[in-house]
């Protein structure tokens, strides 16, 4: 990831609080020859993105990290709940055949398999159906409950887990996603699904500094 980039005057804003912090925002205004007000933005862009520390009635500090360690500290903060997809959905009863049209039409790699009571009993993969496409079995009378991942051998996540966390399930365990559940009383319910997808523009967004 490249470091954030800064403007001139931000840049300098770092120099006065590295040599003098703490430094209040009065007395960087007036090393610059500006008004508090014109310079506040820039304050709090550079405490927002963790190049300065604010402590009310002391000033600012520099924090001594490097625009790459600011991206990395960002990520290691990152929710599940503020990156999630819509999940895509299959009743347990539904075939095989039916599984795969819906896969096909959602243009997802993964399904999220449910009983009567909306609460998930298993997982479908692209290989899951490749794998049952095989041979010669008529697709259209085999229920999925039949393929599919069972509980308790899903991997899942819920929204306040960290995106770094669920990042590396999905590399230890060679999956495309993960379901994000709640707990209920009858078992867990999918609420959302979080991708490799999800995973490539989080990383889009942070190297374009469209998270704070």
């Amino acid at each position: 990831m490249s470091d954030i980039e800064l403007n001139k005057r931000q840049e300098t804003i770092l120099q006065i609080v590295k040599e003098n912090g703490p430094i209040t925002g009065e007395n960087i205004a007036d090393q610059l020859h500006l008004t508090r007000a014109t310079l506040r933005p820039d304050l709090a862009i550079l405490t927002m993105s963790g190049y300065l520390e604010a402590r009310p009635r002391v000033g600012y500090f520099y924090t001594g990290k490097t625009g790459n360690q600011l991206l990395s500290d960002k990520l290691k903060k990152l929710q599940v709940k503020e990156f999630q997809s819509i999940p895509v959905v299959v009743n347990e009863n539904v075939s095989v055949y039916d599984a795969i049209v819906t896969m096909f039409l959602e243009d997802v790699g993964t399904l999220f398999v449910v009983d009567k009571d909306s609460i998930l009993v298993g997982v479908l993969s692209r290989k899951d159906l490749l794998r049952a496409s095989i041979g010669k079995q008529e697709l259209a009378s085999i229920p999925v409950n039949i393929i599919m991942t069972r509980m308790p051998n899903i991997t899942v996540c819920r929204n306040e887990d960290f995106i770094m966390d669920v990042a590396k399930s999905l590399i230890e365990k060679q999956i495309d996603a993960l379901p994000i559940i709640r707990d209920t009383d009858k078992g867990f319910e999918v609420t959302g699904r979080i991708t490799k997808t999800n995973m490539t523009k989080i990383l889009m967004r942070l190297a374009e500094n469209d998270i704070i």
